[in-house]
């Protein structure tokens, strides 16, 4: 196989509980988060070894970092020491997810480029060796190799479906996506919980909620809640005027995606989505990324 061509999602945090700080300088965590039909495409094309680099990473939007810094890398690094693969790749990113949402585009990119090499490679590895590769990558990269609503524990390498009852009131809901002009750095936010220690909250209680969801009939509006937005709004207040706004105006619930800075509301089937980009835009500017998907 010479060429293959990877969807990579992005996804939203439906709930996103950050519990406390783990030894190991990560945070404990209990999520759920979706998968989108709307992402990034990653292309990776068969090259012959010269002596150049093993893999070259190529994108038209020039904040995209090219080098080692980029989880490509990481990724195509981590598959070369698992497999002993000697290949060539030219990887070729069209990238739709803006950077620094909290949408996990980059985690998204890097478990794209394992399925790549997976598949040029012949199939070295199983699912679950794919899977187990994934999560040395980065805390939501785990999510990516099954993509459908899962449920996210530890520091988000531990993965578990979302019962099929519960599923059906997420897969295929629609949802705007909205992000300021601004991004909120992943490292930085969770700098700020680890020095606040005021925005954690209780594993019991989250789990004891979650339990419930899982079990009962209430829509996915239900379960929307991120514990890391007190720090954002606190620095960003762009972000709780405007999904106030949305709620006093449109009885809309809007929440942020992971550590930010993208926002998302539901939207009922039929609804347009018309009247919220005018305030949207009103509120942010021109300059801001929106967009329409739908969960997996």
């Amino acid at each position: 196989m010479n060429s293959v061509t990877e969807f990579s999602p992005a996804k939203i945090n439906l709930l996103l509980a950050v519990t406390g700080c783990r030894t190991d300088g990560y945070h404990d965590l209990i999520s759920v988060a979706a998968p989108l039909d709307f992402g990034d495409e990653l292309v990776a094309e068969s090259r012959e070894r010269d002596a150049g680099p093993q893999f070259i990473l190529s994108c038209a939007q020039p904040e995209v970092p090219l080098d080692d810094s980029n989880l490509i890398f990481k990724a195509a690094h981590a598959f070369v020491r698992a497999t002993g693969w000697q290949g060539g790749v030219h990887f070729k990113l069209t990238k739709r997810i803006p950077l620094g949402a909290g949408l996990g585009g980059g985690s998204s990119n890097a478990v794209a480029a394992l399925r790549a090499l997976h598949k040029i490679s012949g199939g070295l590895l199983t699912t679950e060796q794919l899977a187990a590769l994934a999560a040395t990558l980065g805390s939501d990269c785990a999510l990516f190799v099954r993509p459908a609503p899962a449920l996210m524990r530890g520091r988000g390498e531990k993965i578990e479906a979302v019962p099929a009852a519960a599923r059906r009131r997420l897969s295929g809901r629609r949802v705007l996506l909205f992000k300021p002009h601004f991004s909120i750095n992943t490292a930085w936010a969770y700098q700020q919980m680890r020095q606040r220690a005021t925005d954690y909250v209780s594993v019991e209680l989250t789990e004891k909620q979650l339990t419930a969801w899982l079990a009962g009939s209430e829509p996915a509006e239900q379960l929307l809640a991120n514990n890391m937005e007190a720090l954002a709004f606190d620095k960003f207040i762009a972000l709780p005027v405007l999904l106030k706004k949305l709620q006093v105006k449109f009885r809309l619930q809007g929440r942020m995606s992971g550590s930010g800075s993208a926002c998302f509301v539901f939207l009922s089937e039929g609804q347009s989505s018309a009247p919220l980009l005018e305030c949207i835009r009103a509120c942010w500017g021109a300059a801001v990324f929106i967009q329409e998907a739908h969960l997996s």
